[in-house]
This record gives structure tokens, C-alpha cells and sequence, in this order.
């Protein structure tokens, strides 16, 4: 049995450091320490073994193993060593070699812009509040003073879940809720996507984004609104924006009116970006519906106010002169990256 084990120790050694590679050291592990290797084999043999000389045969076997097994683990950690310093020479990097680049994103037009109009509204007391792009009928229509059978709800125009719940048309059901809950005075923005059946043109599709504003207080007047949207304009197109108000109609607003800013490309005079005619139409505004007052719960007869709503798309292409749309939603880094 003594001599059994110096052989199988000493063959397993000189395999050991004949061994060119970690698998071949694995095998050579199996060979001999595995559940079919040759030490296992003769400790299986140990019942034949007389009892008083077991433990001697005992410690010889364990002496055998440790021996071995010792042996292996400095040989796989010389292989190991040995791996690694190959693997660093194969892959050493040259730092003086260029970096590559890393390509940062940056803000989309459409954010550059409502960034730009959310500072001049905070700036003014303002406050921005957002709400759901998925609506029900009575804040989309009805609460803006939009009976059943107005053209607006007509489902060319809108997109219909069900009778009750439609993809917002506009900002304003969030002026609704911000009035109903009763909270005055009320000074807003609402920016926020919105959807119409439209036809994908160059200044039409069927989402795009609007910011809508809304003032509640006592003694709100006409003037109040004009002397707000010509200072939003002067400080988005120009401190010589000058602005022009054509009366409108809108079922939630009673005066209502069309705006135009002065062309900021010639300031007024006529030219290609403005059509000759001097002018850019940019948002509709007016004073508050006494009915949408009344249908928020607020007493017309104590409070008044206004309200404005411009397409953000619209201020991004006029500030920007883009003149498609489409641009906007391409995804095309040659064009994003210029902003």
C-alpha cells in the first residue's frame, strides 16, 4: 500500500509539472482526485486493511493527497500569473493615442422653446401644472362651453375612445380642473401634448404640443391680458415686438382675439418670412366665458379673467425658421444638432 501511494504521488507530480495548460491540469486532478481517480480508488480500499494498521494507512493516503493537491494549486497559480501578464503585453493601450468621441445629446427645439416660455411665465407669477392627455368629453368640451353639437366635437376632428373619453384636443381641461378646485386667484400655464385627426403636413399633425394660460382674480380686465401677451412677446421675439389683437371667436372666451407680433425678420416692414405682410400670427386668447366660470363653481359677477393658448411647435419654427414641421419628429441628428 506504502508504495502504491509513492507512485501514484510522484507520477501525479511530474504530470503536474509537465502540465502546459489549465485544462490539462484539470485532468490531471480528475486522474487522481476525482470519484474514478486512482487515491479515490484506494480508499475504497481501505476495509481490506487490517484495523490496527488503518490509521497509519489513513495518514499516509492524506499526507498523498495534500501533497498533490498542493501541488496543483501552485502550478495553477503560476499558469494563472503567467496568463495574465500574456493578456496585459497583448493588450497594452497607448494612452497617447485620441480618446473616442463621445457624442453628448442636448434639448430638442420643442424643449429649448417651452423651457424659454416656462422662465417668462414663472417670471410673471405664473405657475406650470400638467395634466391628462387621456380626457373625458365634459373637460375637453363641455366645461369649455362646447355643447354636443359643436363642429369641434365632430370625430374627424377628434380621437374617440368611447362617447365619454377622448385624446385631449387642447391644454384647457387642465384650466378646468385647476378651477374646480376652487383655489383663486389662479395664475397658470398648462403645456402639454395634444391630438387631432389632422393630416401629417408641413405645419400639421395629428400630435403636437400647445401651452395654454389662465388668470382668475378680481378685477381682471381686457387691459390685463394685453399688457401680459405683449410683454411674453417682447421678451420671446424682441424687446421692439409690438403686437396686434383681430377679433375672434372661441366658445370659451367672450371677447375673444386673434394675435400677431411684429415679424422679427424685417420688424414690420414686409418680407419673405412674414408673406410681405408685416405680421406673424402666433396664439388666440380672450377674457373667460362667464358660463365656464359659473360651470368651475366661480361667481362670475366677483371674478373675471383671461385666457391664451399658443402651439409650441409654432413659437420652435417661427423662433428657429424652420419651415416643416416634420423636421421636429424625424429623429435626423443633422438637424437636431444644430440647436
Amino acid at each position: 500500500m506504502q508504495e502504491k501511494l509513492r507512485q501514484i504521488r510522484e507520477r501525479a507530480v511530474q504530470e503536474i509539472a509537465s502540465a502546459d495548460s489549465l485544462a490539462k491540469l484539470n485532468d490531471v486532478r480528475v486522474a487522481v482526485l476525482g470519484k474514478k481517480g486512482e487515491l479515490t480508488a484506494v480508499l475504497k480500499g481501505m476495509k481490506d486493511v487490517s484495523p490496527e494498521d488503518r490509521p497509519r494507512v489513513g495518514q499516509m493516503v492524506n499526507e498523498t493527497r495534500e501533497a498533490i493537491e498542493s501541488a496543483l494549486e501552485d502550478t495553477k497559480k503560476k499558469m494563472e500569473a503567467l496568463a495574465l501578464e500574456h493578456k496585459l503585453k497583448k493588450e497594452v493601450i497607448d494612452v497617447t493615442l485620441p480618446s473616442k468621441r463621445s457624442e453628448a445629446g442636448h434639448a430638442h427645439p420643442n424643449t429649448i422653446a417651452l423651457e424659454e416660455v416656462e422662465r417668462i411665465f414663472i417670471g410673471m407669477g405664473y405657475e406650470v401644472v400638467e395634466g391628462p392627455e387621456v380626457e373625458y368629453d365634459y373637460y375637453n368640451f363641455e366645461a369649455l362651453n362646447i355643447p354636443a353639437n359643436h363642429p369641434a366635437k365632430d370625430e374627424q376632428d377628434t380621437f374617440y375612445i368611447n362617447n365619454d373619453i377622448v385624446l385631449r384636443t387642447q391644454t384647457s381641461p387642465v384650466q378646468v380642473r385647476v378651477m374646480e378646485q376652487g383655489k383663486l386667484p389662479i395664475r397658470m400655464i398648462a403645456p402639454g401634448r395634444v391630438f387631432r385627426s389632422d393630416e401629417v403636413d408641413a405645419t400639421h399633425s395629428p400630435s403636437f404640443h400647445q401651452i395654454e394660460g389662465l388668470v382668475i382674480d378680481k378685477n381682471i380686465t381686457f387691459a390685463d391680458l394685453k399688457g401680459t401677451l405683449q410683454e411674453f412677446a417682447k421678451e420671446l421675439f424682441g424687446a421692439d415686438t409690438k403686437v396686434k389683437f383681430r377679433p375672434h371667436h372661441f366658445p370659451f372666451t367672450e371677447p375673444s382675439a386673434e394675435v400677431d407680433v411684429t415679424c422679427f425678420k424685417c420688424g414690420g416692414k414686409g418680407c419673405r418670412f412674414c408673406k410681405g405682410e408685416g405680421w406673424i400670427e402666433i396664439l388666440g386668447c380672450g377674457m373667460v366665458h362667464p358660463h365656464v366660470l359659473e360651470m368651475s363653481h366661480i361667481d362670475p359677477k366677483e371674478y373675471t379673467g383671461f385666457a391664451f393658448g399658443v402651439g409650441l411647435e409654432r413659437i420652435a419654427l417661427l423662433k428657429y425658421e424652420i419651415d416643416d414641421m416634420r423636421l421636429l419628429y424625424e429623429n435626423d441628428s443633422r438637424f437636431l444638432s444644430q440647436f
